[in-house]
């Protein structure tokens, strides 16, 4: 069975329309945001979205290039990983 999860961190001065520019990707693409967390601190902008591509009929690599993509065009840092290997990461 493939990973179905995927979690997107999002970094970056705050602005107006990063929560939306990444849910219109995601919508896009068909992947269900199972979770988002975000948090200001100090100006700068941290979201943490965990996603979930089982319904999607695009790969992992598609949505990561267009939320990369997204990323470049808010000049924010954006980081795609499959959940499985966040989570081995994080287990370390």
């Amino acid at each position: 069975m493939k990973e179905s999860k995927m979690i997107i961190t999002v970094s970056g001065e705050d602005k107006v329309g990063i929560v939306a520019k990444f849910a219109n990707v995601l919508a896009d693409y068909s992947v269900n945001i199972e979770d988002i967390k975000q948090t200001i601190m100090q100006d700068h902008f941290v979201m943490f979205v965990m996603g979930d591509l089982s319904k999607s009929e695009y790969t992992f690599q598609e949505v990561k290039d267009q939320l990369l993509k997204a990323g470049e065009e808010l000049k924010m840092e954006v980081w795609v990983q499959r959940k499985a290997i966040f989570d081995k990461m994080h287990t370390i």
